[in-house]
């Protein structure tokens, strides 16, 4: 058996140490400081994780030297293996100034010229390194000229004579992406449905987004042969659950939508996450966004981290980091809503820095793969956290955190496998347990 431990420790100035553990058989009466795994317990399927390619993103890529690019690329897409990516139809706040594909109501003039720019050849670079990459698109705000407001900030709602152009606005954005090579495999009908921004932003409340989603997003979707997937909510945890008991208790809604998708932006609520994976079981759930305020000097990488422990451990299918790239002051943004990012540009645009957050998402990526299932464990000790996955090639991925003042002990019990292993204080270590 090979078991390769891997550990990123700020305090010992470890991102990503390697080592090999020696396995040592205990007695079957160990009791004490034991943490187990159960490979044949099994529960969800995971696609992926990943960050969102916004055109801030995207611009600041292409500031880069063309060496530091392909490095860049290499890091997030091989080393620590992103495979699920979000893209943002039309502008969002991390865009260089707000635009749309089509200012004419017919769509007559409806192209994505503005994305071919920088977000395309981003794209292309990482599907050159991993061609299995996974897409998932959101709207921030339709065109302005179909809300009732006639203006992409500040909320507003999609007007009811303009939801079927909405809805072929869609299509076109999809079919657009496919003739360049780029299969998006879902969307999600709005980014913050309940949230009014003073960047895109666009009104839904349930009732509005069922009508939409079954009466017209779906079935248009339907009659052009598009096969991508739509998820419901796109919001925060704290009325993930309300909101898929109001939508799915319609029928119509249930079988339009694949899934929820969720942000983390007002606490853990993983019970939430646990309920609509108990009452929703055959739903994806896919976290699509998280960050922090820019800050730098803000010990963010230990909460990320928990907030991925918990959102795993309660049934998510995917996580999507928020900006996958941004420069050295977390942006560019044109309404100043700045904010971290796990790599950044340095200050003369020539490098880029990882963050300790990129280290601490990567021990996850790094070593539960796409479609891998997440698999039953019990731990001694509230002073860690954890999970565990199995990969398509039957080796095991242990996640352990220690975000605590004092080193933790324990013994790691699988099959016929025991080994004794310490994780050191505001550390976290990762173990692939391959046969």
């Amino acid at each position: 058996m090979d078991i390769t431990r891997i550990e990123t420790n700020k305090n010992k100035n470890y991102y990503f140490n390697e080592t090999k553990i020696k396995e040592k058989n205990w007695s079957s009466r160990l009791e004490f400081q034991v943490i187990d795994v159960y490979p044949d317990i099994t529960y969800q399927e995971f696609l992926g994780f990943g960050g969102a390619i916004t055109e801030a993103s995207a611009y600041s890529y292409s500031l880069l030297p063309d060496n530091r690019k392909k490095e860049f690329i290499k890091n997030m897409f091989s080393d620590i293996n992103y495979s699920f990516c979000r893209l943002t139809i039309g502008s969002c706040d991390f865009a260089l100034g707000t635009y749309s594909y089509a200012k004419k109501h017919d769509l007559s003039d409806f192209n994505i010229e503005r994305d071919k720019q920088y977000v395309i050849p981003f794209i292309k670079d990482a599907l050159a390194v991993n061609p299995n990459i996974k897409f998932l698109a959101s709207p921030w705000s339709p065109p302005s000229f179909m809300k009732n407001t006639k203006i992409s900030i500040l909320g507003g709602k999609l007007s009811n004579k303009y939801k079927q152009t909405y809805a072929d606005y869609f299509v076109k954005y999809l079919n657009a992406y496919k003739d360049l090579g780029i299969k998006i495999d879902y969307v999600t009908v709005q980014n913050e449905p309940n949230a009014i921004q003073t960047w895109e932003s666009c009104l839904y409340n349930s009732e509005e987004e069922v009508d939409f989603l079954v009466n017209y997003l779906y079935p248009t979707f339907q009659r052009n042969g598009v096969n991508t997937k739509i998820l419901i909510y796109d919001q925060n945890k704290d009325k993930l659950f309300t909101r898929a008991l109001a939508e799915f208790s319609n029928p119509s809604a249930k079988e339009a939508a694949c899934g929820i998708a969720l942000h983390w932006y007002t606490g853990d609520h993983f019970e939430n996450v646990a309920l609509c994976r108990q009452k929703f079981p055959d739903k994806l759930l896919i976290h699509t966004e998280g960050c922090s305020g820019y800050n730098l000097d803000n010990p963010w990488a230990p909460q990320y981290a928990h907030d991925i422990f918990g959102d795993l451990n309660a049934g998510v299918n995917g996580y999507i980091d928020w900006n996958i790239l941004l420069d050295h002051k977390g942006g560019p943004n044109h309404k100043k809503n700045n904010c971290n990012s796990p790599v950044l540009l340095n200050c003369n645009n020539s490098d880029y820095n990882k963050t300790l957050a990129y280290y601490y998402i990567g021990q996850f990526s790094k070593v539960i793969n796409p479609n891998a299932v997440r698999i039953a464990h019990s731990k001694y000790t509230s002073d860690i956290e954890m999970t565990a996955f199995k990969n398509p090639d039957n080796s095991i991925a242990v996640i352990i955190m220690n975000d605590k003042g004092h080193d933790v002990e324990f013994n790691l019990c699988f099959n016929d496998v025991t080994f004794k292993d310490t994780i050191e204080h505001q550390s976290i270590v990762s173990y692939l347990i391959r046969n």
